[in-house]
């Protein structure tokens, strides 16, 4: 088995959408990043390449390539689960945790799990997914940024 660990901020800024885990969530700000700033799904894939030995989104993914421009972070996520069929590592479970201030996360939960556990290929026990604010502390806590952390177990 291999442990991964994953983390990724964006910006919350005006006139974008917000999308974690690849549900569009209601809000008057989004995340500012070259693909659609998914800090959640950026995270996980993040914690999965780590667990593989293969680097980070930025390597596969560079925010200087136009072809990843608004990019759907989870066909990036699909891509990445090939790459790790390739070298013979399937998910054995992921845990993640979402930091914002605002919005409140909890009713969209459930649908960031499917998606991301559907994407996996496993079985929504398989994604655990948190959401916590910062009591108002740090960037997060300012309703600057939102950022999440992952961290995933993959076996042969």
């Amino acid at each position: 088995m291999r442990i991964g660990h994953g983390y990724d901020v964006h910006r919350l800024v005006p006139e974008r959408k917000l999308i974690l885990g690849g549900v569009e969530i209601p809000f008057e700000k989004g995340l500012l990043g070259h693909s659609d700033a998914d800090v959640l799904t950026h995270a996980l894939m993040d914690a999965l390449l780590g667990a593989a030995g293969l680097g980070d989104i930025g390597r596969h993914f560079p925010d200087t390539d136009p072809a990843y421009a608004g990019a759907d972070s989870l066909k990036l996520l699909a891509h990445v689960m090939e790459l790790l069929a390739q070298k013979g590592y399937r998910l054995g479970n992921a845990d993640c945790t979402v930091i914002a201030q605002r919005p409140k996360l909890a009713p969209y939960l459930p649908a960031m799990v499917e998606n991301l556990a559907r994407v996996c290929g496993v079985e929504a026990e398989q994604i655990n997914l948190k959401a916590t604010t910062e009591e108002k502390l740090g960037f997060t806590g300012e309703g600057s940024g939102i950022c999440a952390h992952a961290v995933c177990l993959l076996l042969p």
